[in-house]
């Protein structure tokens, strides 16, 4: 049975990708984007299953809008995808609040509002699929990405809390974990830091190098990706966390082997903090 997909930001990237692989495999996808003319040779292709609305996921009225015009156009709303977002650059100290805030407000909150937004009528039907796009910076810190991971993390926190609050109703949460792939993160839409302090340069440059000098050439393929998620919404038991690219998994490897290093170093210190005699309970009964 074909299934009622909502996407944010399928103008480009991730977003366009999955839409495009959604409709081909016989799905009903509602196409958002800011502006509604990007996606509108989508509507033309597939008339009877594609809806364009316009979605900024930061305007509560467009969110709104959009899950309104979805259950009238399908009557339902299996899955949604959150992929709008955009990608920052600079050292911690280099951005301002403004620009933090900024972060969050699209990467984190817009994302959250959407979840909120389509629960009631996931929780009606007993049932959905939450693909909440983060990145392999979801797991992993790393120098000139804190505005971008702090956003991430935040939403891999959420997702993974959400997940065990709506898996008795039926509803599975997805977070997916892109490597480096072939999209316009490294493009205009891209935040640069307020400022630039010399003393970051030896760290942040680069990764500037890296980010701007391989735009275009980065491994991962984003329709291999959208058959990847295509497959985990498919699937009686989809994972928690969907990472995609070999690059991907090596950095979570390294961080996990020094995770573990840590861990065992400090162990006995952590754990003789605990007042003499008194019984020790996991975190949440």
């Amino acid at each position: 049975m074909s299934k009622v997909y909502i996407i944010t930001g399928t103008s480009t990237g991730f977003g366009r990708a999955l839409a495009e692989a959604a409709l081909e495999h016989g799905d009903k996808v509602v196409v958002t984007a800011r502006k509604p003319e990007a996606v509108a040779e989508l509507v033309q292709k597939y008339p009877d299953t594609a809806l364009a609305v316009r979605l900024d996921v930061t305007n509560d009225a467009d969110r709104q809008a959009v899950v309104s015009a979805a259950l009238e156009k399908f009557g339902r709303i299996d899955v949604l995808v959150n992929n709008a977002g955009r990608g920052s650059l600079g050292a911690a100290e280099e951005f301002s609040l403004e620009q933090l805030r900024d972060q969050m407000e699209v990467n984190f909150f817009g994302a959250a509002e959407m979840v909120r937004a389509v629960l009631p009528a996931m929780r009606r039907q007993r049932g959905g699929n939450i693909l909440n796009l983060t990145s392999i910076g979801g797991q992993v810190g790393y120098q000139g990405f804190a505005a971008y991971c702090a956003s991430k993390f935040a939403l891999e926190g959420y997702s993974e809390s959400l997940r065990n609050e709506v898996s008795p109703l039926g509803i599975h949460v997805t977070i997916v974990e892109p490597g480096a792939f072939r999209t316009d993160f490294a493009g205009d839409s891209n935040m640069r830091a307020a400022t630039e302090i010399d003393d970051y340069k030896p760290v942040i440059e680069p990764i500037r190098q890296y980010l701007y000098g391989n735009a275009g050439q980065q491994p991962g393929d984003p329709r291999k990706a959208a058959a990847a998620m295509i497959q985990a919404v498919e699937s009686s038991d989809p994972p928690l966390r969907l990472i995609l690219g070999a690059d991907a998994y090596g950095l979570l490897a390294q961080k996990r082997a020094a995770s573990d290093q840590e861990l065992d170093a400090w162990r006995k210190i952590g754990e003789d903090t605990a007042i003499d005699g008194a019984e020790v309970r996991a975190v949440g009964g």
